[in-house]
């Protein structure tokens, strides 16, 4: 598989576009006024306790404090409730009103951003990642990337890892990223250092930083896709901005080495999303119906509580059975769900709702297809077994808003309903607001205000009832036309 980073970079916004194989899998877009802040270190104030949820609200100095829940909580392991335990039982943390008050100093780190109308997610488990290793200072473990199969490399990077720790004279912990296998102890060594040096500025920093300021901000999206997503499979990183290029080349020479003399600045008059076809990609990202290659598709809907994908045959009718048939559908559609929840960055609940299958073999290769196709996603998933009323429950970790919301947002007419109500029922109401009025007040005369197709149907198909409420309330109605109306809108004005 090769793959290609391509980056659209304007003084408003950096979009990068994954593509493997020539199809883009991934859009990540990060705007000047509303930068991505996960992994940003705060020193924060406790603004308010709430033992009910065992949660606190944090001041980190943005708009919405954050949230800071007990599970993200450090705190000394002496001051676990009851008598020495075994290591057999459960320890019992303390109530948060005990470790937390109003006012008190806590140094946080961003894990999600504040997502609609919910504040950031925090935790005091600080974690800096390098390109190597992720430093956790305030655990002692050293574990490997479970990207990294072969046996003997996790001993060698474990092995080495722990004789730096004890060579520093440090007790932090460290995760082995995916990225260091088979590099030598060496680069090992320059990356650990590194950490060590940072995590020892941030903590002076904080000392003196006033309260809700921030002590450690990550990188920009341009420097850290690369820092995080860049494997042995990239072929190219193609920029079209020739400062940011020449900036990623420095970045590169530094960092990461294995990419140096793969990026070029893309100088073409042509906008490069344009030239890759990205562009037309991110207009299907937005659509709610996915089309399959067999004719069949998908449907896609995201709501505040989970996302839901339904698939369905479409015009596809196979060629041999009805099982068979269901069953191709559902192999492709397993493929298409995976790149749709990157392409899109859909996370949280999710809940596949698969055509039917009878054949318990069919669920089960359609059920490892999936996987196979999760298995390249970089953000972390978890998936169920086919539930019985045949859905499929998964999660995927979310950290940042969706791409439909970050480009999008509800529409004024259905205010995020994704339906209008008829120009029928409308005229309805309008009949009944008509009555209601006619016996609460004294007017001569009525005059509705109406969208067009709303006037249009009060003077042809429900003409007779019009003509037999006027009757019965003995007065006059006229209508006039408001282009401006959405069909939901109406006035009706006494005269």
């Amino acid at each position: 598989m090769s793959a290609e980073i391509l980056m659209n970079v304007t003084p408003q916004e950096s979009r990068v576009a994954l593509l493997e194989n020539g199809v883009l899998q991934e859009i990540l877009i990060e705007r000047t006024h509303s930068e991505s802040i996960v992994g940003n270190i705060y020193k924060g104030k406790v603004s308010r306790v709430l033992p009910g949820m065992d949660a606190a609200f944090i001041d980190i100095g943005m708009p919405k404090s954050a949230f800071l829940h007990a599970s993200d909580l450090k705190f000394p392991k002496d001051l676990f409730k009851g008598d020495p335990v075994k290591e057999s039982d459960i320890l019992q943390p303390p109530p948060i009103s005990k470790l937390l008050y109003e006012g008190k100093q806590v140094l946080v780190q961003v894990i999600k951003d504040p997502i609609g109308t919910k504040g950031a997610r925090l935790t005091t488990y600080v974690t800096i990642p390098s390109r190597y290793v992720v430093l956790m200072p305030s655990a002692k473990t050293i574990g490997v990337s479970s990207k990294i199969d072969a046996g003997k490399e996790r001993v060698r990077l474990k092995k080495i890892v722990h004789e730096l720790n004890e060579k520093n004279d440090a007790s932090h912990g460290y995760i082995i990223r995916t990225a260091a296998e088979g590099i030598s102890e060496e680069l090992l060594q320059k990356d650990i250092d590194f950490l060590n040096k940072l995590w020892l500025s941030i903590g002076e920093m904080s000392e003196t930083a006033p309260k809700g300021s921030i002590v450690y901000s990550d990188l920009p999206l341009v420097k850290r896709i690369l820092r995080d997503v860049v494997s042995e499979e990239i072929t190219s990183v193609r920029v079209d901005s020739r400062e940011t290029a020449a900036k990623i080349s420095s970045f590169c020479e530094k960092y990461v080495t294995e990419l140096v003399g793969f990026v070029s600045h893309y100088p073409g008059e042509r906008p490069i999303f344009d030239l890759y076809g990205v562009e037309d990609e991110i207009q299907k990202a937005l659509k709610r119906q996915v089309q399959l290659k067999s004719g069949g598709y998908l449907i896609i809907d995201q709501t505040e509580a989970m996302t839901t994908i339904d698939v369905n045959t479409g015009g596809f009718v196979g060629h041999r059975n009805l099982e068979e048939t269901i069953f191709k559908t559902n192999l492709e559609a397993a493929q298409a769900i995976a790149r749709q929840l990157r392409l899109r960055n859909l996370g949280g609940i999710i809940i596949l709702d698969f055509i039917d299958m009878k054949d318990e073999e069919h669920k089960k290769l359609v059920l490892a297809a999936l996987e196979k196709a999760l298995a390249k996603d970089y953000t972390k998933t978890n998936v169920t077994t086919v539930s019985s009323l045949g859905l499929v429950e998964m999660t995927r970790k979310r950290t940042s808003e969706s791409l439909g919301h970050i480009l999008c947002e509800s529409c004024p007419t259905c205010h995020g309903r994704g339906y209008i109500k008829t120009a029928t029922t409308v005229c309805y109401e309008i009949f009944r607001e008509i009555l209601r009025e006619s016996r609460q007040f004294d007017a001569k005369e009525f005059l509705v205000l109406a969208a067009q197709d709303v006037v249009d149907l009060f003077i042809d198909e429900e003409s007779e009832s019009l003509a037999e409420l006027q009757e019965f309330i003995d007065l006059p109605i006229r209508f006039q036309v408001e282009n401006l109306y959405t069909q939901e809108q109406f006035d009706v004005v006494l005269l």
